[in-house]
């Protein structure tokens, strides 16, 4: 069936649609016979049979895993009646779509097709969802506004609300579609992205498939909405349009949906519908729905059966026969079945397509010009070199946006690193964001999906970890998963260190654990000149970024350099030889860097030891080349640096040192980093876990004398 493109080929009868939120209680009886009229009998047949198709695709998917030929499914079965209602209402190419693994039939109004369901499901490469390196009903459109879908539950909701967002800034009238079960509210993404949504009446239509089970938890373990209702619970937030709907019941679905569509487009707000449906399959195919549920339950639920019930009423109208039906069902059985097997046959992706795409392979990174002059102007302490940085790119790109916690004028960042943006390039560029990380990567994520350059700040990276999650299986992975068909190449500015009195949850290094993500450039400036070009180079990168700015070298006076002029890019990947030597190589980065620098020249006044200090400028990617020829000159190394020792970044340079090197070297690889402890807050206790310039300084003193 060819997709309807917009509701406006449907006739519908008017409503008035209310101005205030409210909850419909579901009619769990047959649809009656005249909800049918204002569709044409073709139209109703093209539903029927998408409907049909989508259960076939679930059966036929089930059947290939019986036979060994295919790991996992997820089926719609039970959802299909709302979903086609979805569809009807939405229009793939220019409205966003965020559907969760259980939304079959909202893709395939959408516009894919049961070929491609089933490459993904073969894991072909050429499923256009991934490529096959994302499980199956893991959804992903290349001819449509569907960016790739991951399996975290909630994780959507803020991209939905990012692209509501850029659509609202850039002035486009559309939608952002995002759906989950019931069991998905309960995580708190979906709640910062209905507050979000809600205080800004950004146009996100929140769709939630309550088939009453979270795997195997039912609604009233799961909700506290009165009767188990995720819309009861919504009701709080006073822009939010609410709708409880039977969402096996299509004709009620399409009323309502256009309820809530034109409330949407009123500018009013966003919109929730419940929409009550059936789970006729386990939650998947490595669940068991016998083990939970009880018989009498699951023969209920088959009565309720959304396909049954709208081809009764197709009958009951005499617009169906039921050799009609049967007739159908053999066709789209043989084209499932057609499809199916031509997806079988396509081509297997090759090995070393595991390897691509983690990060841009356009060659633009490669293509910019990098210190192109020595910085020469006015002398600058760092923390005005990220702000003079942040302000030339925002005049150089007009899809740059800057948001975070306190980062608006008159405060313009806690460390006024954002001082003056807002005034001078205005409210909705440069914006405070509600105190929640998460909502800040999520809601950066679906700005960037749509083709803005989000460049947000977590105010200290001890509180970056509510946004691990977007980072890690969104943010890092969105580029990869989607066999580079989406990227979100967001800029994160966040403040890190000690040695500032800041207590444990002011103090913390981050960048060993994001080190660990693939997908994310990891930047971490000693100086302002570097600071500057630094930035100005991740906020043009097609990559996302990660960028620790030590809070404890923001105006400390050895950070001051001349400021670069504002075409001024540093490479990632190329660490800077900070002073030359020949006895032994100090790999550091950060404060610890310049620990090793001065306690260098101190060995180089007393004994005339001659010290080589690298300063790493980017943890990922880690400039190897320079790193190795220098142990090789000098044949003794030493790795400084502030986070904790066990796990530390500095145990991976070590490794990859006696991997390339073992030959060179006339002593151990040793390492200076923190103890095995939190930082605490006392002065006194701080300095004992922190690395001091007397210990880097007696550490290198005596390998050099090994």
């Amino acid at each position: 069936m060819a997709r309807k493109n917009s509701s406006k080929t449907i006739a519908t009868v008017k409503r008035k649609t209310k101005s205030k939120p409210s909850n419909i209680k579901p009619n769990k009886t047959k649809s009656s016979a005249k909800n049918y009229l204002g569709f044409e009998k073709k139209q109703l047949i093209d539903v029927l049979k998408m409907m049909v198709r989508s259960r076939e695709i679930d059966m036929k998917a089930m059947r290939l895993l019986k036979q060994g030929k295919t790991f996992f499914h997820i089926a719609a079965e039970g959802h299909e009646a709302v979903q086609m209602a979805v569809g009807l209402h939405l229009d793939p190419k220019k409205d966003w779509l965020f559907p969760y693994y259980r939304d079959l039939g909202t893709v395939l109004m959408a516009g894919t097709t049961p070929e491609e369901v089933f490459l993904g499901t073969f894991a072909k490469a050429t499923d256009p969802a991934s490529g096959g390196k994302q499980l199956p009903v893991h959804w992903g459109m290349t001819n449509a506004q569907l960016p790739s879908q991951s399996s975290p539950t909630g994780t959507q909701f803020l991209q939905a609300v990012g692209t509501a967002l850029a659509s609202k800034r850039k002035g486009i009238r559309n939608i952002s579609y995002v759906s989950s079960g019931e069991g998905t509210t309960s995580q708190g993404e979906f709640h910062e992205a209905v507050n979000w949504a809600s205080r800004e009446r950004l146009p996100v239509l929140f769709m939630i498939q309550n088939n009453r089970y979270a795997i195997s938890v039912p609604v009233e373990h799961q909700t506290a909405g009165k009767g188990g209702s995720v819309a009861a619970m919504m009701s709080g937030f006073n822009t939010l349009f609410r709708l409880k709907i039977d969402g096996t019941d299509f004709f009620e679905s399409y009323k309502k949906i256009k309820e809530a569509i034109d409330y949407i487009k009123s500018g009013k707000g966003p919109a929730l519908i419940e929409a009550e449906v059936v789970r006729l399959q386990s939650h998947s195919s490595s669940d068991d729905q016998k083990k939970y549920r009880k018989d009498e339950e699951l023969e209920k639920d088959k009565l309720n059966d959304p396909i049954e019930k709208f081809e009764d009423v197709l009958q009951g109208e005499e617009l169906l026969t039921e050799s009609d039906y049967e007739k159908i069902k053999e066709e789209i059985k043989n084209e499932i079945d057609e499809a199916a097997d031509k997806a079988f046959n396509a081509s297997d992706p090759e090995a070393d397509e595991a390897e691509k795409y983690v990060y841009d392979e356009s060659g633009y990174k490669e293509s910019l010009d990098y210190e192109t002059v020595e910085p020469s102007g006015q002398k600058i302490v760092l923390v005005d070199a990220v702000n003079h940085a942040l302000h030339e790119e925002m005049k150089k790109n007009k899809d740059m946006y800057i948001f975070g916690e306190d980062i608006a004028d008159k405060k313009g960042g806690v460390f006024t690193a954002t001082k003056g943006l807002s005034t001078n390039f205005g409210d909705d560029r440069v914006f405070n964001s509600p105190l929640a990380e998460a909502s800040i990567l999520g809601v950066a994520n679906g700005m960037a999906l749509a083709g803005l350059k989000p460049v947000v700040e977590i105010q200290f990276g001890d509180y970056i970890w509510p946004a691990f999650q977007q980072m890690k299986n969104e943010t890092a992975a969105m580029r990869y998963r989607s066999n580079n068909s989406w990227a979100t190449p967001v800029v994160v500015r966040v403040a890190v260190g000690g040695y500032i009195h800041g207590g444990l949850c002011h103090s913390q290094n981050i960048e060993s654990i994001y080190a660990h993500v693939p997908g994310i450039y990891i930047a971490y400036p000693s100086n302002a000149a570097d600071a500057k070009g630094l930035l100005k180079t991740a906020c043009r990168l097609k990559d996302p970024v990660l960028f620790c700015e030590h809070k404890g070298l923001y105006r400390q006076s050895f950070a001051i350099t001349p400021e670069p002029d504002d075409n001024y890019l540093i490479p990632f990947g190329k660490a800077k030889v900070a002073k030359v030597g020949t006895d032994i190589t100090v790999v550091s980065y950060g404060v610890s860097m310049w620990d090793s620098l001065f306690a260098a020249k101190r060995l180089e006044e007393e004994f005339e030891y001659s010290v080589e200090v690298i300063d790493l400028r980017t943890i990922i990617p880690l400039d190897e080349e320079t790193i190795f020829n220098s142990v090789k000159k000098t044949n003794k190394v030493i790795v400084i640096h502030e986070d904790t020792l066990t796990g530390g970044f500095g145990a991976e340079i070590v490794a990859r040192i006696s991997d390339s090197c073992f030959q060179y070297l006339d002593g151990p690889i040793k390492r200076i980093a923190a103890k095995d402890t939190h930082i605490p807050y006392s002065p006194i206790l701080e300095n004992n876990v922190l690395p001091s310039r007397q210990k880097i300084y007696e550490d290198i003193k005596n390998l050099i004398e090994f």
